[in-house]
């Protein structure tokens, strides 16, 4: 990847985070003893909202790859190509963060393949290097390279795991939705809303949350939050918004849904 493409991963704003619980500090930590981090929290509570404020924070490239199950190393390393009558090398995103000094940054990486996750054990220990078979190469790793994963313990089986081998790499982030008062906060910032309807959205988030165990696999999150305050900002009713984001989107049962149209028309 040219030098200038690399540039087009640099966050050049700063993204909106709240710390909540000495995450910046323990990262920072970590960025300067060269160790690889791994975010544990379930979706929508900021893991990679905390990513992209982190590269800005260290002035560092930020490149990210949404894992899925046909995620294969190759696609992770590079491969060749045919380009006219020659082949051609192009560098995955790992080898590109890997030769730049970037931040890798692997979103629900349990979601790629067992044997796709390996070709980044040699990353994360003493050797910070990545072995590039198909050219024959190894390539060290800079100070300044970094590898963040994440995942979601919420959705995990069995069959989609990281295995301890790959587990005990990684110093981990533990993260969760914020507190009621911080999460208004974040919801009134981003959300565009003053404070009382902020407040309001919080109220609802955590009682459909207290549903969990009980039907609903996961809670609302501060994502969808945000998403119901910003539709509230342009007009829309608060119920109606509240009803479209926090009510449709985490269910299809009929009646958890009646159960969450409760909560909305009680609290707002």
């Amino acid at each position: 990847m040219p030098e200038r493409a690399i540039e087009e991963y640099t966050v050049t704003d700063e993204p909106y985070y709240l710390p909540v619980a000495g995450e910046v500090e323990m990262f920072e930590a970590a960025n300067a003893a060269r160790l690889p981090v791994m975010l544990k929290g379930p979706t929508g509570c900021g893991k990679t909202r905390f990513v992209e404020h982190m590269a800005w924070r260290l002035n560092r490239p930020l490149i990210t790859v949404a894992c899925h199950e046909d995620l294969s190393a190759t696609d992770l390393v590079g491969r060749f190509l045919l380009e006219g009558e020659e082949t051609v090398w192009h560098d995955g995103p790992l080898t590109s963060a890997v030769k730049s000094g970037a931040i890798c940054y692997l979103d629900e990486v349990v979601e790629a393949r067992k044997d796709t996750v390996v070709i980044i054990h040699p990353l994360t220990d003493h050797r910070r290097r990545l072995p590039i078979e198909k050219r024959g190469t190894i390539l060290d790793a800079p100070d300044t390279f970094m590898l963040v994963v994440s995942y979601n313990p919420g959705y995990q089986s069995v069959l989609k795991d990281l295995k301890q081998s790959t587990r005990q790499r990684f110093v981990s982030l533990e993260f969760d939705y914020p507190p009621a008062e911080l999460e208004a906060e974040i919801v009134a910032r981003e959300g565009g809303v003053e404070e009382t309807t902020a407040r309001d959205l919080v109220q609802i988030g955590h009682k459909v949350r207290n549903l969990r165990g009980h039907g609903l696999e996961e809670g609302v999150s501060t994502r969808l939050l945000i998403y119901a305050a910003q539709l509230i900002a342009r007009g829309i009713p608060a119920i109606a918004a509240a009803e479209v984001a926090l009510a449709s989107p985490i269910t299809d049962d009929r009646e958890l849904q009646r159960s969450i149209r409760e909560i909305i028309t009680t609290v707002i």
